[in-house]
């Protein structure tokens, strides 16, 4: 019956949702696609299907660089042969295994791994190794809440485990995990398989620990109301079972003979319909054993012969199908008959043999438990391997972290060095170029300075030649004019830039000055551009007046009273452009001209103090006169 119990149980664990969604394989990205499939319920309608997509993505190159996604391909393709019941489940979930148990984290892959690991190899009856996967499986829904399963999945891993681990006689173990799995089941939609399976296990857990019937009872009542509420989603012969158990303890013998036969009755029933099953097999030949050695605890020796025929007509059509410890059970049951019908001889060859059947159990029990002992402790070996990598795995993932630590510190010392040492000669760069600016003003200041004197001596010589003429009026008049020119000069001194129509006024007048001086012997004119804001315009004093006054002293002729001088001032880009031309002067032939003009060349200094939008230019015509072009920096 446990055994019937455990394929159920499996074929359940492997179709535990219902669609009906047919897949076929796209270029949509892996993981993706892996996620929509493991979404999808397996329906014999598109078994072949899902099936064929799952193999298309198991032969994808790509997919074994990814571990995790390798992994949940292998274990659905074990997960789809496992529902057939093919040998190739259990070549996928050894791939699955061997690629998801290295890896670090991944609890809930790892977890569904093992338990279809714990599935495959009860079916090849390696219950300690089965009992190993699932215990591991167990373990990690008991070690973290948070793990991403859900509880149905969660219920299957512990009560697959508590069920491996009363096979193996683990019952204290096999009682804890069905305990932790109750509250689990609980939380299960109503009429799910697992609120039957937690009960029964409960049961048969409390009978295998020979507890008293006490026990039993809270969870057989369970069983009962459940069947009640849903008498058409449980099969009865778990409840028929259970009750059997409970009145074995309680040696109500009319109630514990109803229940089997009332068992008796479904497994018949299920044999008839159906083509014959091992599991189907089994549990009716182990009926009608229970049902004969309860009616020879009744002394019904007739009965108990009936069904003990019954199971050896059972038995000789399916030989193949009846296994060694339900083979004892049989004989020791007929040996019980003989016995009590006084065939004692018989009785006592048949416990001879039953003796050589449970020798010949042990010694196959006692080599399979050595092999699978092996085979747990190369597991458990491999499980020491694994957890060692992980550990050095996380040594050098500390020391690269510190090594990287460590390497982000110099790097940041480094940076803050070479910031340091930046900033040091930008400070100096900048330092420098005040200097430099400071040099630069001082410079013009003192150019200025140099040219002002030069400027009061020339009016000062002309003011002398009209007091020694004689010419009172022209001189007062001159002397006027002198000192509204040199307080205007005064004032521009103070200042490194003034605005342009301050200097125009200050040119005039010294213009105005000069016409007196020869004597009206020339005349200029002054043009500025209309459309700008004058004012705002800042330019470097005195700057252009020492041309006008070269043009005036060696660009014009004074005796003839015709000469003239035009000054232009235009403005582009930020730089205030001079024209001053003057009328020209004729050249004696052989007489070079020897005057140097102190003031044009104190201005060319300046000038070249400005920067490298500074610029002169002079061209000389000997019938048209000379030109001056200034390109003067502006500041607005």
């Amino acid at each position: 019956m446990r055994s019937f119990f455990f394929i159920l149980f499996i074929s359940f664990l492997f179709a535990c949702q219902e669609h009906t969604t047919t897949y076929t394989a796209g270029k949509s990205d892996v993981k993706t696609h892996i996620q929509q499939l493991e979404t999808a319920g397996i329906t014999p309608q598109n078994y072949d299907s899902l099936k064929s997509v799952w193999h298309q993505l198991y032969q994808d190159p790509t997919l074994s660089s990814d571990s995790v996604s390798y992994a949940k391909v292998t274990y659905h393709l074990a997960r789809m042969y496992g529902m057939r019941g093919e040998d190739s489940a259990s070549f996928f979930v050894k791939k699955a295994l061997d690629f998801i148990e290295p890896t670090q984290g991944n609890l809930d892959e790892k977890a569904l791994v093992y338990n279809g690991m714990g599935n495959i190899l009860s079916l090849q009856s390696k219950a300690h190794e089965a009992g190993f996967y699932y215990n591991q499986a167990a373990a990690i829904v008991l070690s973290d809440s948070l793990v991403d399963l859900s509880a149905e999945a969660k219920s299957v891993m512990l009560l697959s485990a508590a069920q491996s681990n009363n096979a193996t006689y683990q019952l204290s173990l096999a009682e804890r995990m069905i305990r932790e799995a109750i509250p689990i089941c609980d939380s299960l939609p109503a009429g799910h398989i697992s609120h039957q399976r937690v009960l029964v296990q409960m049961i048969q857990t409390q009978r295998a620990r020979k507890q008293p019937a006490d026990s039993i009872a809270p969870y057989l009542r369970k069983l009962e109301e459940l069947h009640r509420q849903h008498p058409t989603q449980y099969n009865p012969a778990y409840l028929y079972e259970s009750k059997v158990f409970y009145f074995e303890k309680t040696s109500q013998t009319d109630s514990l003979v109803h229940y089997q036969l009332l068992k008796m009755q479904l497994d018949e029933e299920r044999n008839n319909v159906s083509a014959a099953h091992p599991t189907d097999v089994k549990n009716l030949f182990l009926d009608y054993c229970n049902v004969a050695s309860t009616y020879l605890l009744l002394g019904n020796t007739n009965l108990a012969g009936t069904y003990l025929l019954k199971a050896a007509k059972l038995k000789k059509e399916h030989s193949e199908m009846i296994l060694k410890h339900d083979e004892i059970y049989y004989q020791k049951a007929v040996a019980t008959l003989c016995e009590k019908t006084g065939r004692k001889d018989e009785a006592i060859a048949l416990l001879n043999h039953t003796m050589d059947l449970e020798e010949d159990i042990y010694q196959e029990q006692n080599t399979q438990a050595v092999a699978e002992m092996n085979a747990l402790y190369q597991l458990q070996a491999k499980d020491r391997s694994i957890q060692t990598l992980h550990e050095n795995i996380q040594i050098n993932t500390l020391q690269l972290q510190q090594n990287r630590l460590w390497l982000i510190i110099c790097l940041l010392t480094l940076g803050l060095l070479a910031l340091g040492i930046f900033l040091l000669y930008y400070s100096q760069q900048q330092r420098r170029i005040r200097m430099e600016k400071e040099k630069v003003v001082l410079q013009q200041q003192l150019l200025r300075t140099q040219m002002e004197p030069h400027f009061i001596f020339n009016t000062l010589s002309a003011l002398q030649s009209f007091i020694r003429l004689d010419q009172k009026d022209r001189a007062i008049k001159y002397l006027n004019r002198f000192s509204r020119l040199l307080r205007s000069s005064l004032e521009l001194s103070r200042e490194q830039l003034v605005p342009l129509d301050e200097e125009v006024e200050t040119l005039e007048n010294y213009l105005s000055l000069q016409q007196m001086r020869f004597d009206q012997a020339f005349t200029y004119q002054v043009s500025i551009p209309e459309d700008q804001d004058l004012t705002a315009i800042m330019v470097p004093p005195m700057l252009v007046q020492p041309f006008v006054e070269n043009a005036i002293l060696h660009g014009i002729n004074m005796e003839t009273g015709n000469g003239h001088i035009t000054i232009a001032f235009t403005i582009e880009a930020e730089v205030l452009k001079v024209t001053i031309s003057d009328s020209g002067k004729k050249i004696i032939p052989g007489i070079k001209p020897d005057h140097r003009s102190l003031s044009s060349t104190i201005s060319r200094e300046r000038l070249q103090l400005l920067g490298k939008k500074a610029k002169l230019k002079s061209i000389t015509d000997a019938k048209r006169g000379t030109v001056i072009f200034l390109n003067i920096p502006i500041k607005g």
